[in-house]
């Protein structure tokens, strides 16, 4: 037996700052020396962030990210290093003669092994996803080779995210074929409630299947609309998890293993020799150091972070993406306004645990139609989260729109156009005090609302960041209730005020409205609305759950209709299976009877 010393460096990157991301990752590596490590391991596009998109058809971007990893290669003396970085297939000639050409022939999703300041060999990502958020295929080549690296005597094969995640794939055929002790998978997989135990599962049921270890890093940080949630692990040959990293913020892990000099045993010799002659000859052995440490070395003492429950992690999630948004586009404060509701309590409580309270502002905007306990409730959120709240009446306002627009409208009864009218002013008035102090505008439309177009466009839609679009109205109250009970070191404590939790949801744009005139309950449409937005069943399959037929038309209908209002929405964080943004791309011009 040997020990085998990883440092695992869950990273939070900024996508396209190849300048600064090269700088933490150089400073990592510091600490890695420091620790001893026998190989330090970086996430997928740790160099350029992810997902860097259009990026990728400049060529230079190409060039100078490459530029980077020289930078890199040459702070490895007494380190392997594994880093997930781009290349092409003319970029050694391209950085020879410093000449930026006008396209690369190929380009690769790669992870590049370094020691001692030289690149001993690159691995390329095979499975490249095409899928909800992902469309690796529009850019990258797929990769065919299936390298293993020998780094201080330990076989180590190296692969990148999805490829992880087929029973067949290049773990599989590294492990049998060549013979790796250890799997190293970085990634830059996002966030989504629930993912986190599938994908632990799944790196269970690989480490067992190959009877070896899998340590997989993963990116932290939020980027536009996706959150990457950390939770970086080491799973061994059993399916254990041994190490866990930190959910939602930066962690450098360093771990020892004990592995064995060999590991034939852990499949049959029919399994075997199948790989081998399926995929032996792209399997490549490289070594890049033999000396072993046996294990006498004193073990460190492995550390694993404690699991989240379901309403923190989403929680969490909601915070880095909103801290990660305001601070990487370098606004300093938000604006939200505030209606004395949840949704736009909510948005407030996320906003301040991510900014802080002295930069988040509330602006209370009350009508004819504002009740007295909203404005009381205003207050009081306000009061209890420290921040500013600003009080712009619109009544003066709203009423010269109907003086001016009287003899247009030719006598016609009140209708949404004058419920419409009044959000409009609201969200005028927000980016006015945007345009003036330079502060970003938060929304506070839920998923439940956008899904069905209970908002309007150029009104409460006005904005620069969704916050919780991708919350279901129900969970806004959970997540409510969940922040003002919290007692736990990462937030401090504090409360919504009860009665914005327990009154019935209205948007105050009339007398005595209420959502639930418009729509049907919360606990009944977003159950609706998952069958169809998230899971794409019919409305036979969404009435054959217990709705009836004719309800589960008329909201298809609504999310149908209203494709043209969420293509002009601010984007938001997604935290659901399918979000409304790149997850799911509808037609506006559409004339399929979905219903």
């Amino acid at each position: 037996m040997q020990t085998f010393r990883i440092a695992m460096v869950q990273m939070n990157p900024i996508l396209g700052d190849l300048e600064g991301n090269t700088q933490s990752i150089c400073r990592w590596l510091k600490e890695s020396r420091k620790a001893k490590a026998d190989v330090v391991v970086f996430p997928e596009l740790a160099v350029t962030g992810y997902p860097p998109e259009d990026l990728l058809l400049k060529s230079r971007f190409l060039f100078d990210t490459n530029r980077m990893m020289e930078r890199i290669v040459r702070q490895s003396h007494g380190l392997s290093v594994v880093v997930g970085c781009l290349t092409g297939n003319n970029i050694n000639d391209a950085l020879a003669t410093q000449t930026v050409p006008t396209a690369f022939s190929h380009l690769y999703n790669a992870a590049t092994v370094i020691a001692d300041r030289r690149i001993y060999g690159t691995y390329c990502k095979r499975y490249l996803p095409n899928y909800g958020v992902f469309d690796e295929r529009r850019y990258f080549h797929a990769g065919h080779k299936i390298p293993v690296f020998v780094i201080n005597g330990v076989v180590v094969g190296v692969n990148i995210c999805e490829d992880i995640w087929y029973p067949d794939g290049p773990s599989r055929v590294q492990a049998l074929v060549g013979g790796a002790d250890l799997i190293l998978n970085i990634n830059a997989s996002p966030f989504q409630s629930g993912k986190g135990h599938h994908r632990e599962r799944m790196l269970a049921a690989r480490a067992r299947q190959n009877g070896i270890p899998v340590s997989y890093t993963n990116m932290v940080g939020g980027q536009d609309e996706l959150v990457f949630d950390g939770n970086s692990m080491i799973v061994n040959e059993k399916g254990e998890v041994i190490v866990r990293g930190k959910a939602f913020e930066e962690d450098f892990l360093v771990t020892d293993l004990r592995l064995g000099i060999s590991n034939v045993s852990h499949s049959s010799v029919k399994a075997k020799a199948r790989a081998t002659k399926k995929f032996g000859k792209q399997v490549e052995r490289i070594v890049v150091s033999t000396a072993t440490h046996f294990a006498t070395r004193k073990m460190l003492e492995s550390r694993s972070a404690p699991i989240l429950e379901p309403l923190e992690e989403v929680y969490r999630a909601l915070v880095l993406g909103v801290h990660d948004y305001v601070q990487k586009n370098q606004f300093t404060k938000v604006l939200i306004g505030i209606s004395g509701g949840i949704d736009s309590a909510l948005t407030a409580v996320i906003a301040r645990d991510a900014l802080g309270s002295e930069n988040v502002i509330g602006v209370f905007m009350p009508s004819s139609y504002t009740s007295q306990a909203s404005r009381v409730d205003a207050r009081a959120l306000a009061k209890e989260l420290g921040m500013e709240l600003l009080n712009i009446p619109i009544s003066r306002l709203f009423h010269s729109y109907l003086r001016l627009l009287d003899g247009v409208f030719e006598d016609r009864p009140p209708d949404t156009t004058e419920e419409n009218l009044q959000a409009r002013i609201r969200g005028n008035l927000l980016m006015a005090l945007s345009n003036k102090f330079g502060y970003l505008v938060l929304t506070t439309g839920n998923k439940s609302e956008m899904s069905v177009g209970y908002a309007t466009l150029y009104g409460d839609m006005a904005g620069g960041f969704a916050v919780i679009k991708d919350v279901p109205k129900t969970m806004v109250f959970e997540l409510s209730r969940w922040r003002s009970l919290y007692e736990g070191d990462t937030f401090d404590q504090l409360r919504i005020p009860q009665r914005i939790q327990d009154r019935p949801p209205t948007a105050e744009l009339k007398d005595n409205q209420l959502d639930q005139d418009t729509l049907p309950p919360y606990s009944v449409l977003d159950e609706i609305l998952r069958a169809y937005v998230e899971e794409d069943l019919s409305s036979e399959e969404i009435a054959a759950l217990g709705f009836k037929l004719p309800l589960v038309k008329k909201v298809i209908s609504m999310v149908d209709r209203s494709e043209y209002k969420r293509r002009q929405a601010p984007i938001g964080i997604k935290i659901t299976p399918r979000a409304l943004g790149k997850d799911r791309r509808m037609p506006i011009t559409n004339r399929y009877p979905h219903s």
